[in-house]
């Protein structure tokens, strides 16, 4: 099953977030169709996550057409998480990243085991 193309997945994750009352927006656009997608967490208490594509690896054959997140860093200082995401961006200059800012630290994205 063929994954879903990336601006359609970060619109319609985005719109799950508001409906669920957790503030989000999309900080950069990548490539619509395929763009890597990642999502910062800022859990506003000077601390934030960092989630990124699950390498193939990890991802068999029933959640091939998902898209599977895993944690590239937690509990962060932001400023160390901003560092991470400037390295990827000069990486894949097609990637997308979702800031969401959650206390709890919710982000409603399916993990990979």
């Amino acid at each position: 099953m063929p994954r879903l193309r990336s601006d359609f997945w970060v619109s319609a994750h985005l719109r799950r977030l508001g409906v669920e009352g957790i503030a989000a927006v999309q900080r950069r656009r990548g490539s619509p169709e395929a763009g890597a997608i990642f999502v910062k967490v800022d859990r506003l208490d000077g601390t934030a996550d960092l989630f990124g594509p699950a390498p193939q690896s990890l991802i068999d054959e029933d959640s091939a057409g998902e898209r599977l997140f895993v944690a590239l860093m937690a509990a962060a200082s932001p400023v160390d998480v901003e560092d991470r995401i400037a390295k990827e961006v000069r990486f894949d200059g097609d990637l997308w990243i979702v800031e969401i800012d959650d206390r709890d630290g919710r982000h409603r994205l399916d993990l990979a085991e």
